[in-house]
């Protein structure tokens, strides 16, 4: 199986504070910080990286023996409850919050958000810094304004005193500027109140993404480096206010309302030409189709839908055909008030639709006032026939379902508007991007697929090499077919050099950082990917399968468990939880969750591991079997499941078979199912046959 690259929010990132130990780990470190409190409310809150546990311990135990009351998880985390809520809310009501500062925190996505938390609720941030590590420049913005206290050699009782004079001097500030009802503009609870926290988290988290951006070049084939240590400020930590910026939209499915409901290819097709044309537009954030689109038919408010998508604006409307008369309705709401910004209906015959188009993105722009353009938006590639175009929409309708019905009449759809009209590159792009993912999930053979897709991707290329689809898609191929990882980056680079946002290829690029670089490299690519397209589920489910690689096994569990929230029957979903349970060692769990895959193959692929590391020897031999039967297209499963299972010799085989006909080869580096057998001679001949030795 392959990478599946194409194709919610979320305020903390469960579960615990800073990668909180699980039981077994807090009770090897015994001490004040062991034992729970039963009021949630606390002077203190703790954050901290799981490596430094025995260090927020001995914190707690500092602050408590001066009277002060701590919050930290897992302790203070009420049974049963969910982690991400136990911290948002003592966050919120803790006074001052305490930062157990090493490299293990800055590199820390769970402790990241715990202090962009506190920040935005304006809690005064203590770090307490273990080493010289060097901060990322999020970090830098969120603790620039931090009291530092640098603990020596003498550990926390040397600093134990400053520290909670530290604390009581900052606690004492917070209780009195705390506003009551009357300070935030009227009671509390108010719609007005709640607006305006809304406001200024929204405002705050688009800050922080644009800063997260700034990131992600760093990340790009190579480590880390090293920014420059930061000043070191002594005033109490307040986030500067921050207006959310108008520069961002989402636009959503259009509703179809033709009397016949049959034009809803129609409308999302012009939502999503809607998109493709704003995205052009330098300085305007507009959210990827993916994350805007799974709103459609969910009873949700534009300011949930703002709040979700980190977006000020929210542009909807409506279709309704009747014979070769369309009407369009579009509006443009402001997503914290709800406010109409403009509303406007257009009545035009179909063969004008493209104007119809530039106009409504034309009235877009004027209303967001973005008077510094120097330019207009440019129009996306078109073609003259009208039929073709409808053709086109209805292809990307097709395959956005992903399922092997849906991709048959995608692929037999975009070869009718290829058939019609021969130059239209975007047609030819989506045709080999449909068959890829036909191959993708084993519905036609590789080397027959591959080939077409290949084809499709060139002919676009030749006719627009200024559309990055048609790159998308060859990097695809390189990458599963060919193994050419030289080949697939300089495609990757030029799709993002012709449309920097194009979300296939910015996935395609994480992917590839996996496969060539260390997996901590893919990371950040992967966070970048979903701060642009949040609800993408797909990319979701692989950022946790590449957290497990990493051994980040809290925050893949997390983030696996909010992609089942959203869609509990989302392919391999439960296949991907029930792996990392496995490597977390909850062997019963694990095959609960591989019980309760709902697709086919990823089923099969889990229940031999679930049944051999519950030692049911009969049935995993059964699985097993079961598995190799239908092994056409999952070879790379295959031999991960003998290599599970202790048996080298058939693993090889099944791996070497599969570099030729499963793309799945490519997640070969780094899979914990693999430990076994990464010590014998031939695993190096395999990565050194795949181009991946070094």
């Amino acid at each position: 199986m392959t990478i599946e690259t194409g194709d919610a929010n979320r305020a903390i990132n469960p579960p615990g504070s800073g990668e909180a130990l699980p039981p077994s780990s807090s009770q090897a470190n015994p001490g004040p910080a062991d034992v729970p409190h039963a009021n949630p409310v606390a002077d203190v809150f703790v954050s901290y990286a799981s490596t430094d546990a025995t260090v927020a311990n001995a914190v707690v135990a500092a602050l408590e023996r001066h009277g002060l009351r701590c919050w930290i998880a897992p302790r203070d985390v009420a049974p049963g409850s969910l982690y991400a809520d136990g911290i948002v809310r003592a966050i919120n009501g803790a006074k001052v919050f305490v930062l157990v500062l090493s490299e293990h925190a800055v590199a820390s996505g769970h402790v990241g958000k715990e202090v962009e938390r506190a920040s935005s609720k304006r809690r005064p941030i203590i770090a307490v810094r273990t080493d010289q590590a060097p901060l990322t420049p999020a970090f830098e913005y969120f603790l620039s304004e931090s009291q530092w206290i640098d603990l020596g050699p003498g550990g926390i009782q040397d600093v134990a005193g400053k520290l909670a004079a530290a604390v009581r001097h900052y606690r004492a500030e917070t209780l009195a500027v705390e506003p009551g009802p009357a300070d935030r503009g009227g009671p509390a609870g108010t719609p007005g109140a709640v607006g305006r926290n809304r406001l200024a988290i929204a405002a705050f988290a688009l800050v922080a993404l644009a800063l997260a951006g700034m990131l992600v070049d760093k990340f790009w084939w190579s480590r880390r480096s090293k920014p420059d240590t930061p000043v070191v400020a002594t005033a109490p930590a307040v986030a500067p206010a921050a207006a959310i910026s108008q520069k961002s939209i989402a636009v959503l499915p259009f509703i179809d309302l033709s009397e016949k409901k049959d034009q809803e290819y129609f409308s999302e097709g012009l939502a999503e030409e809607l998109i493709d044309l704003l995205a052009q537009i330098p300085d305007l954030k507009v959210t990827a189709r993916t994350s805007s689109f799974s709103f459609r038919g969910r009873a949700v408010t534009v300011g949930e839908i703002g709040q979700a998508l980190k977006v000020a604006n929210v542009l909807e409307g409506s279709v309704r055909k009747a014979g070769h008369t369309v009407r369009i309705t579009a509006q443009l709401v402001r997503a914290d008030d709800g406010y109409h910004l403009w509303s406007e209906t257009y009545d035009r015959d179909l063969k004008d639709v493209f104007k119809v188009q530039d106009d409504i993105a034309r009235v877009v722009v004027d209303k967001l006032k973005l008077t510094l353009l120097a330019a207009a938006p440019v129009a996306p590639a078109r073609t003259a026939n009208a039929q073709v175009h409808n053709l086109y929409l209805l292809g990307r309708y097709y395959t956005a379902s992903d399922t092997a019905a849906g991709l048959a009449k995608a692929v037999a759809t975009f070869q009718q508007a290829v058939d019609l009209d021969p130059g239209y590159a975007p047609a030819w792009a989506s045709l080999g991007y449909s068959t890829f993912r036909q191959l993708a999930n084993g519905k036609i053979p590789a080397k027959q697929g591959f080939e077409r897709a290949r084809a499709a991707a060139q002919k676009a290329i030749a006719l627009d090499p200024a559309l990055a689809d048609g790159y998308h898609t060859l990097a695809l191929v390189q990458v599963s077919a060919e193994h050419d990882w030289a080949g697939a980056r300089a495609s990757i680079d030029q799709a993002l050099r012709v449309d920097p946002e194009n979300g296939g290829a910015l996935a395609a690029r994480a992917h590839l950082a996996r496969i060539v670089g260390d997996v901590h490299d893919a990371v950040p690519l992967f966070r970048h990917v979903l701060e642009r397209d949040p609800l993408n589920l797909l990319e979701r489910r692989y950022f946790a399968r590449v957290l497990y690689y990493a051994g980040e096994l809290d925050e893949a569990q997390a983030t696996v468990r909010r992609v089942l929230e959203m869609n509990p029957s989302f392919p391999a979903a439960h296949y991907e939880l029930g792996r990392i349970l496995l490597a977390r060692g909850q062997v019963g769990a694990a095959v609960a969750e591989f019980e309760a895959e709902k697709t086919e193959g990823w089923r099969e692929f889990g229940l031999p591991l679930g049944y051999h590391a519950q030692g049911r020897t009969t049935d995993a031999a059964k699985a097993l079997q079961e598995l190799v039967s239908r092994s056409a297209g999952s070879e790379y499963q295959v031999g991960e499941t003998y290599a599970f299972f202790g048996d080298a010799t058939r693993a090889f085989e099944w791996l070497n078979r599969a570099v030729d006909v499963d793309p799945g080869i490519q997640w070969l580096r780094a899979d914990p199912l693999l430990q076994g057998i990464t010590g014998d001679p031939r695993y190096a001949a395999l990565l050194t046959r795949l181009n991946l030795h070094r």
